[in-house]
């Protein structure tokens, strides 16, 4: 990281350890990294290496054993509940594998809802249809989840999570629920996506096809850091050094 690069994101010393009553599981064993604005990192490992309790930890969506996550410029370590959900509001987007969409809203008003939670103000409604025409689904904007196909879904998901501008995107095996095509599909949409928003994008997978279009890979194993490397990307993003 060059000093004109301003980190969003600063993990130290960050450890999760589950006790269960004489059973001690050390799930991440003292992380240290540091991530620059806009740079698009892909965290890789085995099942059970750690790295979506570390995505968790990240969002502040589960809570540290030990050590800090600084969330631009933000410690969240501890912060309390409501505290945390603004946070998370206003400078996060999430793409699960599962979707999570709300079966009873439409397309258009799942993409509606970060902002109408934050208070956004402006024209949310212009937002989301143009992040909706984006996506390509335009035409289903007033279809619900169940009659929308997985990719579907999983579009209606991006532009959600892109709604409220966040500067940081996390997403967890985003494509871990598609067929091939339709996982390529969502690929290209999030990266183009990304680069339109300039926005520090954080994907965790077990594919090394869709870790290789990042900037930076950071493997763990064992609940440490095995490897973190910078890397050309086949997209042609610009790697960021």
């Amino acid at each position: 990281m060059t000093p004109t690069q301003t980190p969003i994101i600063v993990v130290s010393s960050l450890t999760r350890t589950i006790v269960n009553g004489a059973h001690r599981v050390e799930i991440l064993r003292g992380i240290d990294f540091t991530i620059p604005a806009g740079q698009f990192v892909a965290i890789m490992g085995p099942s059970g290496s750690g790295k979506s309790t570390l995505l968790g930890l990240l969002a502040g969506l589960d809570e540290a054993t030990s050590g800090k996550v600084i969330l631009d410029g933000t410690d969240i370590t501890g912060m309390a509940e409501d505290e945390l959900a603004l946070v998370r509001g206003r400078k996060i987007g999430f793409v699960f594998q599962s979707y999570h969409l709300i079966p009873t809203l439409t397309a258009e008003e799942n993409v509606l809802l970060p902002a109408e939670l934050t208070g956004v103000k402006g024209d949310i409604a212009g937002r989301a249809r143009e992040l909706l025409e984006r996506v390509g689904l335009s035409e289903r904007r007033d279809h619900y989840p169940v009659q929308l196909s997985g990719g579907e879904q999983q579009r209606v998901a991006l532009a959600r999570a892109f709604m409220v501008h966040p500067p940081i995107l996390m997403a967890d095996e985003p494509t871990g629920n598609l067929d091939s095509a339709n996982g390529r599909h969502i690929l290209e949409l999030l990266l183009d996506l990304n680069q339109r928003e300039k926005t520090t994008l954080i994907l965790v997978t077990h594919d090394p096809e869709l870790a290789a279009h990042a900037n930076r890979r950071i493997t763990l194993r064992d609940g440490l850091i095995l490897s973190d490397e910078l890397q050309e990307t086949t997209f042609g993003a610009q790697v960021v050094s």
